[in-house]
């Protein structure tokens, strides 16, 4: 059986390799991203699709497939403000996943993060917590959320907090009780995404925490 997977944030650390792994599946038929500029890939599976993320009765029709890949991200910093990071990471995400849902999608696969928690007191994870649970309240078929600790991978922009905080979390992993911390390769996620969404029959939602998904075998 062949699907059609619909991503976003594929322009980021996870969803560059997301878009790498889905092109590359032999499952999927065709890989539809949607985004405010273009990847610079090119494909025969690949179709892009450049929106403004703000316009949603532009583009809403589009997110149509079988599969959504939901890697949307940013940071206070790139964002300028709680606010506008909010938008990116939880309101944009979340109004993809209603069309996607309203058009027919079953399955929704959501990079998320290490900790999330909607009752959490500290401004990322909570977020993160309100996003999960936004979109597990949707009803999808299927949805798996992944969970990731540190991302390592080149990225784009320089994160000064990332760059201090994974040689930290490298050390202090090794600690009992700090294991869930070790940093993960972006690849390792994206691949994992790839391999548990395009072979998933389950009707419940899944969490795989960080520590699952650097054991994953794949």
């Amino acid at each position: 059986m062949e699907y059609k997977a619909v991503l976003i944030g594929a322009t980021g650390l996870v969803g560059q390799h997301l878009l790498d792994y889905l092109l590359q599946h032999p499952r999927y038929s065709s890989v539809l991203v949607m985004h405010r500029r273009t990847t610079g890939v090119t494909h025969p599976k690949l179709k892009e699709e450049i929106i403004n993320f703000d316009e949603p009765e532009l583009w809403k029709h589009l997110v149509s497939g079988d599969h959504l890949y939901s890697a949307l991200g940013t940071t206070i910093k790139a964002a300028g403000s709680k606010k506008a990071q909010y938008k990116v990471d939880v309101h944009y995400p979340f109004v993809v996943a209603q069309a996607a849902k309203a058009n027919g999608i079953t399955h929704h696969a959501l990079v998320s993060s290490i900790g999330a928690n909607a009752k959490s007191n500290s401004f990322y994870p909570r977020i993160k917590g309100e996003l999960e649970d936004m979109v597990m309240a949707l009803g999808f078929e299927s949805c798996s959320i992944f969970r990731p600790s540190f991302l390592v991978g080149d990225r784009d922009e320089f994160r000064l907090g990332e760059k201090i905080g994974i040689p930290i979390a490298q050390v202090l992993c090794k600690l009992p009780g700090l294991k869930a911390y070790h940093p993960i390769h972006a690849s390792k996620v994206a691949q994992v995404m790839v391999d548990v969404t395009a072979s998933s029959s389950e009707h419940e939602p899944r969490i795989l925490e960080s520590k699952e998904i650097r054991s994953f075998s794949t």
